[in-house]
């Protein structure tokens, strides 16, 4: 088989091991005499299936009592929008941190809903960092802070999160289960599964109580309301049953492979391969983030555009695929999730340094 390394942003690479196991069970999973995708969402095997991909989440984050997970749809792009239809009411105000295109996106639909307030950005810079702690102004009246702990298409990662007296949410849709964090500091956690979970087509909430009785309040369609969703354990509608079942199998490949602390362990090694030939070619590879940088999505440009469409076009002939840079960015972008091995960042270390030498 022509496997390549897929350094695609979204939908990324999977975990070999994952993939094979769904080819096993995918004709009869488990001895059902049917697929996966076939059985009913009320049948025993996927209630078992969604059931145990919350407590492996639970396990892996060591999400505390107060929380639950829900195995939602519509991509992390409905919960730009869901989450001030639940939590803002007319006499507060949401704020949110502005680090790249998709944290400016999920503020214009709160601004569609109510009062919005930017409570920090760093968009005069291009989004080359993070806002420090210090500099973020939450609003009077906040509903909530709203940031994005990962930027893929800037490469920037927060690195300390704020904890504050509101409820803080946050998109982390690209490094999820990348590293160890306290799940505690947070009253909403949501992440489109494509990026480091499993493949599109569900996407993890993660929410405290406190938010789930404020959304029982909400006058919305139920469809829209994260209270009626955990009343119904993921399935007040048919849920995304195949995309959930994945994200348990890359949950589970998880913990077989050390958990948190190794993934966190085993991206710093694969990233540190590629950044350090960004830093010791500053001539020919220059990074778009300045401080802050991604272990997940690494952005940066060659001297002019024809040499980074050759760069894209070269690595394509040697089986590294999906490296072209965002449109508002440019240059090259390598996304490397948890999923992504070790020998794909040496390859594309060794490719980046031969690249430079021959021009």
């Amino acid at each position: 088989m022509n496997k390549v390394f897929n350094f695609y942003p979204g939908p990324a690479t999977l975990p070999q091991p994952v993939l094979e196991t769904a080819r096993t069970e995918l004709l009869n999973y488990r001895d059902s005499g049917m697929s996966v995708m076939e059985m009913s969402h009320r049948s025993k095997p996927i209630e078992n299936v969604i059931a145990s991909a919350e407590a492996n989440l639970k396990e892996l984050l060591k999400i505390p009592e107060g929380y639950r997970v829900l195995f939602l749809q519509g991509g992390a792009t409905s919960q730009f929008f869901m989450i001030p239809f639940n939590f803002l009411t007319k006499d507060q105000t949401a704020n949110y941190v502005l680090t790249g295109s998709f944290a400016e996106k999920a503020y214009k639909e709160a601004l569609k809903t109510g009062s919005a307030h930017t409570a920090a950005s760093t968009k005069e810079e291009k989004f080359r960092s993070i806002p420090k702690l210090e500099d973020i102004s939450v609003s009077d009246n906040a509903a909530y802070l709203h940031l994005t702990s990962n930027n893929t298409i800037y490469g920037t990662q927060w690195q300390q999160f704020p904890q504050l007296s509101i409820p803080v949410v946050a998109d982390m849709s690209s490094d999820i289960l990348s590293r160890p964090f306290d799940v505690s500091n947070f009253d909403l956690i949501y992440a489109g599964a494509q990026k480091n979970l499993g493949p599109a087509g569900v996407t993890v909430v993660i929410i405290s109580e406190k938010l789930i009785n404020i959304s029982a309040q909400a006058k919305l369609p139920d469809m829209l309301k994260y209270s009626v969703h955990a009343e119904k354990d993921s399935m007040f509608n048919t849920p995304p049953t195949f995309p959930v079942y994945i994200v348990n199998l890359v949950l589970e490949w998880i913990k077989e492979n050390g958990g948190l602390e190794k993934m966190a362990a085993r991206n710093q090694e694969k990233a540190d391969m590629v950044y350090q030939v960004i830093d010791q070619n500053p001539d020919f590879y220059q990074g778009h983030a300045i401080s802050d940088r991604s272990l997940m999505n690494i952005s940066f440009r060659l001297p002019n555009e024809d040499l980074e469409k050759e760069f894209v076009h070269s690595a394509e002939k040697v089986g590294l695929v999906g490296l072209k840079g965002h449109r508002s960015v440019g240059g090259i972008r390598a996304s490397i999730y948890n999923a992504m091995p070790v020998e794909g960042c040496a390859a594309l270390a060794a490719f980046m340094l031969a690249f430079r030498k021959t021009h």
